[in-house]
């Protein structure tokens, strides 16, 4: 049975997985947000959206899938041993409580708690304190020992959450707030590249890598053992769920762009949906919508905490896993009240320093069974990549380097948040070429 196929049905249900691990409450905002900015651009910055925010993540799963249960950190220290110790954590902190986590927190307040408070108390910042409070109190408990209710709520809140959802895309598409208006400026020259970059704060690809696994234990259970099986059911799944992601993502992203005309431009997409809601369904839709997504950011912070913590708790045996729980709850907790904007506008410098290397990460370990035991083609590419993509961070955190200029007039696609791609196949030829000289390369592996 090991080398069996699975039904198209088994095969489907495997690809509803896979989009439940990929569509987290968080991801509503962005779409929305981008719709808002693109205007008249919406098409090519939601192309451009679609490969970050669904295409990598779903390669991500898929390389996980043919590289023998090999793990971001195992695939990380291909390129160096301390690489390997290093970039997982970044990882770790990223998709757990630096930006995460806490925008579980903020995301859930700004749609489910927000809109039913009175001004005074939403703006004086106590509603917030609280209410994270009482959010992060919650995952603390239960990430002690989720069991089953966390996948049993999941489960649940998920078909509803969707079901919510159509309804709201549905009465968009038929009955859209207003007219597309004109793109913003970031969005007026370059839309497929801003999108391509906006698709980076779903955090998706990098938690491709975390995750991955969750779906080839699935596939597994059913009695797939060949690699090559698993990576075509990984192949059929993924596109199920590619499809489910891109028709929401669409659809949330139209509903953004028809908004600007009756809600004005508005600084994040919790305020967006919220209004929208409204909007269309008045205050019950407000009220199911906010209790769907608040239990959704839920199972997800709680998920993302335990991930979190048995890492750690793998890398530094020493400390409990229950500090760790309680920890990371503390700093997500503290890390919300700064607000889900500035969480966001935080997370863009580091995601936009970190999402090439994962990009080419995915790359090289898709090609793995090319390179064998080439390592020094992961150390080179990588090591081009970061360099610009550090680069790149710096920008985006507001520093203006004085090597721009030199940058933009001989580094091609720089000025497009895309100057890591050249870098990257050169680094890869070049560690290519060092693999022949060698001497613990054996050849008689290639």
């Amino acid at each position: 049975m090991g080398t069996g196929n699975l039904s198209f049905r088994e095969t489907f249900f495997i690809g509803l997985m896979l989009f439940a691990v990929f569509f987290g409450a968080g991801n509503l905002i962005f779409p929305l947000s981008l719709g808002q900015a693109a205007g008249d651009n919406l098409l090519p910055a939601i192309l451009g959206f679609l490969i970050t925010g669904v295409g990598l993540p779903l390669l991500g799963v898929i390389a996980i899938g043919i590289s023998k249960n090999e793990d971001v950190q195992s695939i990380s220290a291909k390129v160096h041993p301390l690489f390997g110790l290093i970039f997982p954590v970044i990882i770790y902190l990223t998709i757990g409580p630096l930006f995460a986590v806490p925008r579980t927190g903020t995301v859930s307040f700004e749609i489910g708690i927000a809109p039913f408070l009175s001004e005074g108390l939403r703006n004086s910042g106590w509603g917030m304190i609280l209410y994270s409070a009482v959010f992060f109190a919650i995952t603390y408990v239960l990430a002690l020992n989720p069991g089953k209710v966390v996948d049993r709520i999941g489960k649940i809140l998920t078909p509803v959450l969707l079901i919510i959802l159509f309804a709201l895309l549905a009465k968009s598409v038929a009955n859209p707030l207003g007219n597309v208006q004109v793109p913003l400026p970031s969005y007026e020259s370059t839309p497929f590249f801003r999108g391509f970059q906006e698709g980076y704060l779903t955090m998706d690809t990098i938690g491709s890598f975390v995750f991955g696994l969750i779906v080839i234990n699935a596939i597994r259970a059913k009695g797939i053992e060949s690699t090559k099986q698993i990576a075509k059911v990984c192949t059929t799944a993924g596109l199920i769920a590619a499809a489910g992601l891109a028709l929401v993502y669409i659809g949330l992203a139209y509903t953004g762009a028809t908004s600007v005309e009756k809600i004005g431009h508005l600084e994040n997409g919790g305020l967006i949906i919220t209004n929208v809601s409204h909007e269309h369904f008045g205050l019950w839709g407000n009220v199911i919508l906010g209790i769907a997504i608040t239990f959704a950011c839920l199972t997800t912070s709680i998920g993302l905490v335990v991930s979190c913590a048995s890492y750690f708790n793998k890398l530094r045996p020493s400390i409990s896993y229950n500090t760790y729980v309680l920890l990371l709850t503390i700093v997500s907790a503290v890390i919300s009240n700064v607000g889900l904007t500035q969480i966001i506008s935080f997370s863009v410098p580091v995601l936009v320093a970190v999402y090439p290397i994962i990009i080419v990460l995915i790359a090289l370990t898709l090609f793995g069974s090319l390179l064998k035991k080439r390592t020094s083609v992961y150390t080179w590419a990588v090591l081009f990549t970061g360099i610009v993509s550090i680069f790149d961070g710096i920008n985006a955190a507001g520093f203006e380097l004085k090597i721009n200029s030199f940058l933009a007039d001989y580094l091609p696609l720089f000025g497009l948040g895309m100057g890591w791609l050249v870098p990257a196949l050169v680094g890869g030829l070049i560690g290519y070429a060092i693999s022949f000289r060698q001497k613990s390369y054996d050849l008689k592996q290639v």
